[in-house]
């Protein structure tokens, strides 16, 4: 921070922040906006030598503001005053920076107590408003922990996601759900902790499956005491914590104790705990001996596209790895992309206590000072040049590569199946938004509308949507009706949100089906990596993928739930959106469907087509989808309101059916011959029963 150039940003070449007499001073006396074109490069020069004379001299964020509203870009800064006074000068801007600045119509500031501060509330930002002009991450799925709890007596094992408000210690992050799982799974063979819940903790009358199997010690029936058990949880920590090889030595030594004592038995025991520990060790990948605790981040970039690999260290012991491809313009240099990121990343989570990036960072010193004041402790951000830390990025650098390579792979087949589909449907230019609606329901009950989202990067599961139906004029099973509803709730909210005259601009467009960009850039970057496509092409693709508004919607159904679509969108003037619905083959089969499109004859598409293929995966994902949010809304109605919405149900039989089984969820679970031996059950009530916990479809 003793060099006032750290403070500038990467993507511009500003100067050094003492020397004012190359920033324009004469700005005060600058030319009104009106006296320029709407968005020129002139008006933006103007709007900005305004809104500078009300900038403070302190640090902090601002915020470039486009015509309709929206953020185009964030920002901090040491001084913001000269910061903003920069994009004012006539001459030294790239492309990306003159197109942003001739796009901004206002500026908003905030004052911040330092410039530490400001770094994290810009990252914060960026998250949240997702401006199209800074370097974005993309996918911000939370990453799961493992949680040993610590507000019940006996401590429970599990995987954790989201905020951490339960009582407990954390550890993590684990790259993946399955990793989590296979060592929560270790760890109870290892410490024999329970993971059932408090609820069936405390309901449990004899020892469970997990005892049996030797995965668990079973505090819930005294066949532990709470000491012994306590000194399992304290080990397990210990473990978790990077004192594995402390735990190992100590069972080792009671393991050679036991087995001088001729307890053969508890000396089996601790050989099966220890083989249990050495599983968890030996999943773990490579495991860095001088590296205790870090986060080893790769970046790497091909054909305009770029791929941060990190991996994550904790104990000594590798906990996987997981692949980002951040948002950002083909100009910025690896290190450039890869430090905008980190401020991201950790924007909600914990750092680790070191940091290795694989290129130099912009501010890496002052990232460091904010991560160590977001945790309370020294936090190092470094480059390894050499060594074993060195090989652990070098290693980062290698995933990075080789998932980039698959990324492009299979970018360019979506943009194929893509540019396939414009073609099927007549359409005049390869989609990069396609919505899927579809709805499920059991009789009427429970019904749920569904959207799934689909792109040049497949599916967008963040933008998914649920609908829960409430008409109450709708007849139960109404399926146009309840296509209506979703249809015009999703496109109500969508022009109050974003107005279609801003769906519709020039900038938003996708990319014309004959020029077929996205596939030229990455058959490009695939076969010749120095030659890649041409970068102007490539960062209008990139910077105009969020469009809300779909290029193409898609509608599980036939004519008639085609006819409600059309109905809803010429009452809410929705003229432009081309429409498709998807009927179902005779028989429900695969390959034979047939497609009605507005005015136009209906169709099929040739057997084994992979656009055909394609569409079917689109159909399938949003009835998967509309299926599962339709269950977890009838198991929780039916939680909260018992057996009786089970046509034929009623008082005396559903005393039947739980003094049979015990629990709501044993009768769920329970097959059709069971049900069928319940007193006062008949085959047709006990169909009716497994019908409506099992069925499939609507």
């Amino acid at each position: 921070m003793d060099d006032p150039k750290k403070n500038i940003e990467p993507e511009l070449d500003l100067p050094d922040e003492e020397d004012d007499q190359t920033l324009p001073e004469a700005a005060e006396d600058a030319v009104e906006p009106e006296h320029f074109a709407p968005g020129s490069l002139g008006a933006g020069r103007a709007v900005i030598s305004r809104y500078a004379k009300l900038a403070p001299a302190s640090s902090g964020v601002y915020r470039m503001i486009g015509a309709n509203g929206e953020v185009l870009y964030v920002g901090k800064a040491k001084s913001l005053k000269k910061r903003v006074l920069s994009y004012a000068r006539p001459t030294g801007h790239d492309s990306r920076i003159a197109r942003m600045i001739a796009a901004t119509t206002a500026l908003e500031f905030v004052s911040t107590g330092s410039e530490t501060e400001a770094l994290l509330l810009e990252a914060n930002l960026i998250k949240r408003l997702r401006p199209r002009f800074n370097v974005l991450l993309r996918d911000d799925k939370s990453f799961p922990y493992i949680l040993i709890t610590g507000d019940h007596a006996a401590p429970q094992i599990l995987k954790h996601r989201g905020a951490r408000s339960r009582k407990g210690d954390y550890y993590g992050p684990f790259a993946a759900v399955n990793a989590v799982n296979r060592t929560i799974t270790a760890l109870e063979r290892a410490f024999l902790i329970r993971s059932c819940s408090d609820a069936v903790y405390e309901s449990r009358t004899r020892p469970c499956l997990l005892h049996q199997i030797k995965r668990c010690a079973a505090p819930c029936t005294g066949e532990i005491s709470h000491g012994d058990y306590a000194e399992l949880v304290r080990e397990a920590r210990a473990f978790l914590s990077g004192r594995s090889g402390a735990v190992k030595d100590q069972l080792a030594h009671e393991m050679e104790g036991a087995a001088e004592a001729l307890d053969f038995e508890r000396a089996a025991v601790l050989r099966d705990r220890l083989a249990a520990l050495a599983a968890v060790q030996s999943h773990q990948g490579i495991n860095p001996r001088g590296v205790e605790e870090a986060d080893v981040f790769a970046a790497y970039q091909d054909g305009g596209f770029n791929c941060i690999e990190v991996f994550f260290f904790r104990t000594g012991q590798n906990w996987g790895n997981r692949a980002y491809f951040p948002r950002a313009d083909r100009s910025l240099e690896a290190g450039e992309v890869l430090g905008a990121f980190l401020a991201q990343f950790y924007d909600d989570k914990p750092p680790p206590r070191a940091v290795f990036v694989s290129h130099e960072i912009p501010d890496r010193a002052l990232l460091a000072e904010a991560l160590g004041v977001k945790t309370g402790r020294k936090v190092e951000v470094a480059v390894p040049m050499r060594g074993e830390k060195k090989d652990l990025v070098d290693h980062a650098m290698a995933n990075a590569r080789e998932a980039l390579g698959r990324r492009l792979a299979d970018t360019a087949s979506q943009q194929r199946l893509l540019a396939g589909v414009a073609q099927a449907f007549g359409l005049a230019r390869a989609p990069r938004r396609i919505e899927v609606y579809d709805n499920s329901h059991i009789q009427g009950s429970n019904a749920v509308g569904a959207m799934v989202v689909a792109g040049p990067e497949g599916f967008r599961k963040n933008q998914y949507r649920k609908f829960n139906i409430r008409s109450e004029d709708l007849t139960p099973g109404d399926d146009y009706g309840m296509m209506r509803e979703v249809l015009a709730r999703r496109f109500k909210r969508l022009m109050a949100e974003a107005p279609r005259a801003a769906g519709l601009a020039e900038d938003a467009a996708p990319a014309p089906l004959a020029a077929a960009p996205e596939v030229a850039v990455i058959a490009d970057a695939q076969a010749n990596r120095a030659e890649a496509a041409e970068p102007a092409e490539t960062s209008e693709i990139v910077e105009t993928a969020d469009t809300p508004w779909p290029d193409l919607v898609l509608i599980d159904g036939g004519e008639g739930q085609l006819g409600a679509a059309r109905e809803i969108f010429a009452t809410l003037g929705v003229i432009d959106v081309p429409l498709v619905a998807i009927a179902k083959g005779p028989d429900r089969d695969a390959g034979r469907e047939t497609f009605h499109m507005p005015d136009k004859a209906s169709f099929k598409l040739p057997p084994r087509d992979p656009v055909l293929y394609f569409v079917q995966r689109l159909r399938d994902e949003a009835h998967r989808f509309a299926i599962g949010s339709h269950r977890a809304r009838r198991k929780r109605d039916i939680r909260e309101a018992g057996l009786q919405e089970i046509p034929g149900i009623g008082p005396t039989r559903k005393r039947a059916l739980l003094r049979h089984f015990g629990t709501l969820r044993a009768i769920e679970r329970a097959s059709l011959a069971d049900l069928a031996r319940v007193p006062g059950v008949n085959d047709e009530t006990a169909k009716r029963i497994f019908d409506f916990f099992h069925e499939s479809g609507r």
